[in-house]
């Protein structure tokens, strides 16, 4: 497939014609000026790639060269034995335990849980009026799940890995029964089955406390919701959260559940890890099933833990992993025990440090926290070098020409029939789609797996792991992000998502880890990213970095 010619911008009127006619109520001209300004950059992206000749097959090819580009599996001895844990009486608060810690606790009799879920219901309840990170908390159900955990131990049930231990994840994963939030006004049927990754969580043995706050249909990295009204920073109320997965970023850090899962379209797991000091994964494409999952766009979400430790990321990653056959993208490669894996450590892992793109703008605390996360890496055994990497910033703008075009599509029925339920960002943002050509779409996908395989090819030629920071700038304040539709719209997202969104287009797994705090005492983070199916590795690296650094961090 050879890449079109140049394509012309749109022009406020052009928007304002293609609405009428899809049958978009959109008569303000500044609402269609900010629609075509979003899609402006994205079709510029793919001519840019077309005036140097590169040209993609078709979609399908991207998943052929993510299993191509895949490291070989580890073939060396059996791993080891995991570390030693903390054991529940050397803590007052029950909460204080990681996951891992107290799923054994729970699992060995130390602790019950009901024990622990009554602590993390009680946590759960302060926290929501300091930081509004629950939508429903539903204290009853978790109550009975945790009974029933009990019983099963007293009658010699062989626990699961997550045994007894209360989760909460973010409100658009299917729970039988219930009704998905999504953060919005608009409300969809009661959910007939559990998501994969609730029942593969439930099959290990958690539960969920309720349903954490997001930005409204995921759509937004700052935490906001005008819906619901925002999730606040755990660490510093007046702070942004980070989207889309607010609630989650925040309740995991504030311990007011033991982990949760977020979605990550362009960065909605790895931003309010980061906001809150936690540990945040966007595995690669295909590793995670979705089915079951709300859609905002196919071909670029991800769901991924979001943990206060590396190893309870670990841990949380192997139950959710691995293949499911109604999801077409999901892969049948198998699941490494990527827990016992980190005690390889980092000893021998080459970590490069990008010198191109991902420390634009960068400010000087935050470049800090990277040097010391390098140094960190280097006192465990791995060798740090640097490296430059095929031009990214293209990268992230194709992601918006496909984000866009499927999230508009998917939002069709509704943005035609009930727009005043969506707030105003919101639905700017989900009718950006409308000035996206089919073609720029289209191309934009073919394109992906030439572009992963130039970028894998480059970037890993001498290194096993990149590191960049997970935000470029310190987490601001919620004056400093709350641009409405105004003019600062699209740069402020930009800003934002500049070292995640590339990562959602390429399907490349990046996990963000604390690395200490920045100049106004939030946490500053690092973003660890990995060849293809190669999370084993960014958990061994971030697995050094928290040991080393455990300033805003608990790993």
């Amino acid at each position: 497939m050879r890449t079109s010619q140049s394509i012309r911008p749109l022009t406020t009127d052009m928007v304002l014609e293609l609405a009428r006619m899809a049958g978009h109520q959109v008569a303000e001209k500044d609402v269609a000026g900010r629609i075509a300004a979003g899609a402006a950059a994205a079709c510029a992206a793919v001519t840019g790639f077309a005036a140097r000749g590169l040209s993609g097959t078709e979609p399908a090819d991207f998943l052929a060269a993510q299993e191509e580009l895949a490291p070989a599996a580890d073939t060396r001895a059996g791993p080891l034995p995991p570390p030693p844990l903390q054991q529940p009486g050397a803590v007052t608060d029950l909460t204080a335990l990681s996951l891992t810690e107290a799923a054994t606790a729970v699992a060995s009799g130390r602790c019950s849980s009901v024990a622990l879920t009554e602590a993390y219901l009680a946590r759960a309840r302060a926290e929501q009026d300091r930081l509004n990170c629950f939508l429903t908390l539903d204290s009853e159900r978790a109550m009975a799940a945790a009974q029933l955990a009990d019983e099963a131990l007293r009658r010699g049930t062989t626990p699961g890995p997550l045994h007894g231990v209360p989760l909460a994840h973010k409100a658009m994963f299917d729970i039988a029964g219930d009704v998905s939030l999504r953060g919005a006004r608009i409300h969809v049927p009661a959910a007939s089955a559990d998501a994969t990754v609730i029942a593969r969580l439930r099959a290990a043995g958690a539960f969920s406390l309720g349903q954490l706050n997001m930005a409204e249909f995921a759509f937004g990295p700052t935490g906001d919701n005008k819906h619901y009204q925002r999730t606040r920073n755990a660490v510093n109320p007046d702070y942004m959260a980070g989207g889309s997965s607010s609630g989650s970023g925040a309740a995991t850090a504030a311990r007011a559940c033991a982990a949760s899962l977020g979605s990550d379209t362009g960065g909605s797991v790895r931003i309010p890890a980061a906001a809150n000091g936690v540990v945040g994964l966007k595995a690669t494409y295909g590793l995670i099933p979705r089915r079951g999952v709300m859609k905002l766009s196919p071909s670029l979400d991800f769901v991924g833990p979001i943990t206060r430790t590396v190893r309870d990321c670990a841990r949380m990653l192997a139950v959710i992993a691995g293949y499911d056959a109604p999801d077409a993208g999901s892969s049948p490669r198998p699941v490494p025990d990527y827990e016992r894996l980190l005690a390889r450590g980092a000893q021998g892992l080459r970590v490069a440090r990008v010198r191109n793109y991902f420390f634009d703008h960068a400010t000087p605390d935050v470049v800090a926290a990277c040097e010391r996360s390098l140094t960190a890496l280097e006192k465990a055994g791995a060798r740090v070098l640097e490296v430059n990497v095929p031009e990214p910033e293209p990268l992230a703008e194709l992601s918006r020409a496909v984000l866009y075009a499927e999230a508009t599509a998917l939002h069709g029925e509704w943005l035609r029939t009930a727009a005043e339920r969506y707030s105003p960002q919101v639905r700017v943002r989900a009718l950006t789609g409308i000035a996206i050509p089919a073609s720029t779409y289209y191309e934009a996908l073919c394109l992906r797996g030439l572009l992963l395989r130039e970028f894998v090819s480059q970037a890993f030629r001498d290194c096993d792991v990149l590191l960049m920071p997970t935000l470029v700038i310190p987490v601001p304040r919620f004056a400093d992000v709350d641009v409405g539709t105004g003019p600062a719209l699209w740069d402020t997202l930009a800003r934002l998502v500049q070292n995640t969104a590339p990562f959602n287009y390429l399907g490349l797994p990046a996990l963000s880890v604390p690395a200490g705090c920045t100049a106004n005492g939030l946490p500053a983070s690092v973003q660890l990213v990995g060849r293809p199916f190669d999370e084993a590795t960014l958990l061994r690296a971030a697995d050094a970095i928290c040991d080393r650094s455990r300033t805003g961090s608990q790993s």
